[in-house]
């Protein structure tokens, strides 16, 4: 017997159909924006202009969260640390080569 509930006698389809839903939504966090990061990557590390494509993706990231468009923060976010990093591991190939070549 499937798991049906009776409904009861005293009670009108009208008055069951007046039920109120609410629904509750997590409060997701906030979509990182790395400006810390890029601004560093812009003035200790400039190689092939990544930090500077990285600044602009983060400033546009805030942009989209003060306009509440998640999803387009969120992209413009991934984008400015995917860059970050390309910048970071570029920099360090840089200064192992150097140190290398000086000792």
């Amino acid at each position: 017997v499937p798991p049906y509930e009776m409904m009861p006698t005293g009670t009108d389809k009208d008055e069951e159909r007046r039920s109120t839903t609410v629904l509750i939504e997590e409060e997701q966090p906030p979509p990182r924006d790395h400006l810390a990061w890029s601004l560093c990557s812009t003035l200790y590390g400039n190689v092939l202009c990544l930090g500077l494509l990285a600044f602009i993706f983060s400033v546009k990231s805030r942009d989209r969260k003060m306009l509440g468009d998640r999803n387009g923060a969120l992209s413009y976010g991934s984008t400015a640390k995917y860059l970050n990093i390309t910048a970071l591991v570029i920099n360090i190939i840089i200064i192992i080569i150097v140190i290398t070549v000086v000792a």
